[in-house]
């Protein structure tokens, strides 16, 4: 028979003095790593960014709170200050083929100078062109007066209007050509090559319709030249001024918050029938522009919640993967016949190292609807869900907690604290050997534990401040827990923990609400019969439970059929059912107490109603583990303990659980007295003899012993056939 566990194996055994420090004032937050337990993650990290050729996009792979995006963004800027400044991006009407506008790439904050300059230019022109056309169709003499009428001929008039204007032209690209050549870097003398002709065809422009700077008497010119002039200005898609005045900054690091189509790819603003805008002011650039020569990070989940657009955007970062170019549609991110109907611009080249934040299972989802485009994702960072508990990590733990205390500024914890902050991190995960690395988790709880701290004038923060602040924060999120226990309490929820019954059990379940998750007992009873239907699970046919509890039943019933073998097929028909629950059935962690209260039911041997039971069983009758164990245990020690302890209560666990107890104190000190028992089985028949003080029975020559529970069960059941024969053979004899 199994043997009640100790105090000590219901959590781990780390205590204060293991710890080698007093209070966190006394460690050194400087040599804390941020990357705790997460060393395959960090080589990752840092191969992927020292490659930054095209197909070496990253995938950083885990859980919310596990670090992978602040561990990966800080990373990747550190990598990034020690690559190249961007370049600004300017636009400039193409005077040839309007449609697909001249792109520049000038020094940082060389294009915002360069679109003040062209802005003084086109105000400059629309003051002295105006004057140097009077200038040269009419002149004054030296006295003032005006010389006697005479034509001047349009010949001489142009020669001397074309002088100015060269003269003019000359000074006003001088300036211009300065700002674009820049540092005389090998992209801004080709850069300065592309300019060139772009001035010349400005000026042959201006040139060739000089009479729009001198309209006739009367004449409405405003709105005419303004639409003219437009078609100078520079339109700046990317300003990297801050990169100037910033010298940690070296290439650009984006981090798209809330990725769509036009924050990533730009577009073209609606045109305003009212002004005189020229089509390529009114392109802008996305984030992939912005991070040319970079990295742009940002959520696979924030694109697939993008039930209108998330498909076009992942088809259009495909092809931006597999071309390196950002063709700029409307800002709506309309394709098909209608996109950029009226203007459609030359793609521009672009050179960013995506960093796609995703869990593992949207991951998996992503190669399989799009293989092609995750095959561009060639390094992933891996962050993992835990880490070996041992000294090395409770001490890296504790550091942590230390710096937690630097960056808030709080008080520092005592060891006795740090003891229980680590066992919360065992508890994430619910593993005795293993440390939960989702770190977001314990730097909340430090700030609670904190504040309680401070509620109790304590000069450090201490286990019971922890405790605090952990039973406060059940507090504020277990009504639904505490309304169920109520209602046991008051019987409209019907469950025994005391007593004997036949066919009768508690089974435990969990309950998981998001915020929060929580165990609870329930009633499972069965009823036998004799009967040709075999065992009916009646939640089951009322379509109520689920695959994963269809299969533990399925399973219920070979063992059954084997064990009884020599009564194969059974004359029985049996019932299961969950008593009172109405919102569904599912998982197999209930096939271990359904088969208790069946053979309790089929033998007539009463089961003690203070055990409660959780476990799934194989066809061989092993015992296996389960998931949500502390929280079951906890519940129906909550339910026991608002009842009334009377010593004999306790829950039946599958012994390769053991390793997954993290108990909280209370229950651990209902252990420790002997008001509460945890029993760890590893076989069916081991369990049944607990929970009825009878011997369960072993097969010999055919039978089981007459006085064991298998051994009445096949009484029972031999008793079912007998009759099951005698009423066919009364059908035979008497038919209707």
């Amino acid at each position: 028979m199994s043997i009640s566990l100790k105090a000590p194996q219901l959590n781990i055994p780390l205590q204060a003095s293991d710890l080698g420090f007093v209070n966190t004032s006394t460690l050194n937050t400087e040599d804390c790593s941020s990357w705790i337990g997460q060393g395959d993650a960090s080589q990752a990290t840092n191969f992927g960014l020292s490659l930054f050729e095209p197909g070496f996009n990253m995938l950083v792979l885990g859980e919310s709170g596990s670090g992978r995006k602040s561990l990966s963004l800080n990373a990747i800027r550190a990598a990034s200050a020690k690559r190249a400044r961007p370049y600004d991006l300017v636009l400039l009407y193409h005077f040839e083929t309007p449609e697909k506008p001249l792109p520049l790439y000038l020094n940082a904050g060389h294009g915002v100078r360069l679109r003040h300059e062209m802005d003084a230019f086109i105000r400059q022109m629309v003051k002295t062109i105006p004057a140097m056309i009077a200038k040269a169709a009419a002149k004054e003499d030296p006295k003032g007066e005006k010389a006697p009428k005479k034509v001047v001929t349009e010949k001489k008039m142009a020669e001397e209007l074309k002088l100015s204007l060269e003269a003019f032209f000359s000074e006003q690209f001088a300036r211009l050509m300065v700002i674009v050549k820049g540092d005389a870097s090998p992209l801004a003398m080709a850069e300065l090559l592309k300019f060139d002709p772009y001035l010349a065809a400005l000026m042959r422009e201006v040139c060739e319709n000089i009479e729009i700077f001198n309209p006739a008497p009367g004449s409405d010119n405003e709105g005419l030249l303004e639409g003219f002039l437009g078609r100078f200005r520079v339109n700046v898609m990317v300003d990297n001024t801050s990169y100037v005045s910033d010298v940690n900054l070296g290439s650009p690091v984006i981090f798209d918050e809330d990725p769509t189509f036009s924050s990533l790819f730009g577009g073209l603003e609606n045109a305003d029938s009212s002004n005189n805008t020229a089509d390529f002011m009114r392109l802008r650039a996305g984030n992939l522009l912005r991070a040319h020569g970079g990295t742009l990070m940002f959520y696979l989940r924030d694109i697939n919640a993008d039930q209108q657009s998330g498909s076009q955007i992942l088809e259009k970062l495909h092809r931006f993967l597999r071309n390196g170019t950002i063709q700029i549609e409307e800002a709506s991110g309309t394709t098909g016949q209608n996109a950029g109907i009226h203007f459609a611009p030359e793609a521009l080249s672009a050179n960013v190292k995506l960093v796609l934040i995703a869990t593992r299972e949207e991951y998996y989802a992503l190669q399989d609807e799009l293989p092609e485009f995750a095959r561009y994702f060639q390094i992933k960072v891996d962050f993992v869900e835990s880490m070996p508990a041992n000294p090395e990590g409770y001490s890296a733990l504790a550091g942590l907690i230390a710096k937690f205390c630097h960056q808030h500024a709080l008080k520092p914890f005592d060891s006795s604290a740090v003891v229980k902050l680590i066992r919360f991190m065992h508890r994430t995960i619910d593993d005795q050997a293993r440390i939960g690395t989702r770190f977001s988790l314990l730097e909340k709880l430090v700030l609670e534990s904190a504040v309680m701290a401070n509620l109790a004038v304590s000069e450090f923060v201490t286990a019971r401040d922890v405790q605090a602040a952990l039973d406060a924060r059940k507090k504020r999120h277990n009504s639904p827990e505490r309304q169920l226990r109520e209602s046991m309490i008051d019987g409209e929820v019907m469950i025994n923990v005391t007593g004997e019954q036949v066919g009768q059990i508690n089974g435990l379940t969990h309950i998981d609400l998001g915020d929060m998750s929580f165990g609870s007992p329930v009633r499972i009873s069965a009823r036998c019969y004799a009967g040709a239907e075999g065992v009916i699970n009646i939640d089951r046919e009322v379509a109520m439970t689920g695959p994963n509890h269809d299969k533990g039943l399925m399973i219920l019933r070979s063992w059954l059929s084997a064990s009884f073998s020599s009564l194969t097929p059974l004359s029985l028909t049996a019932s299961l059912v969950f008593e009172q629950e109405y919102y569904g059935v599912e998982g197999d962690s209930a096939s271990c107490a359904e088969l208790y209260a069946l053979l309790s039911a089929l033998s007539g041997v009463p089961i003690k109603q203070g055990l409660a039971v959780t476990g799934a069983m194989n066809q061989h009758g092993e015992v296996m583990a389960i998931g949500g164990l502390n929280e079951k245990i906890e519940g129906y020690f909550r339910i026991c303990q608002a009842i009334g302890l009377d010593g004999k209560q306790g829950v039946l666990i599958p012994s390769r659980n053991l390793a997954h107890l993290i108990l909280d104190d209370e229950v651990i000190e209902a252990v420790k007295i002997g008001k509460f028992h945890l029993y760890p089985v590893s076989n069916v028949l081991e369990a049944i003899e607990l929970l009825t003080d009878v011997p369960a029975g072993n097969f010999v020559e055919g039978r089981y012993p007459d006085e064991s529970v298998l051994g009445r069960a096949q009484h029972h059941l031999e008793t079912f056939r007998m009759a099951l024969q005698h009423n066919r053979a009364i059908q035979l004899t008497h038919p209707r």
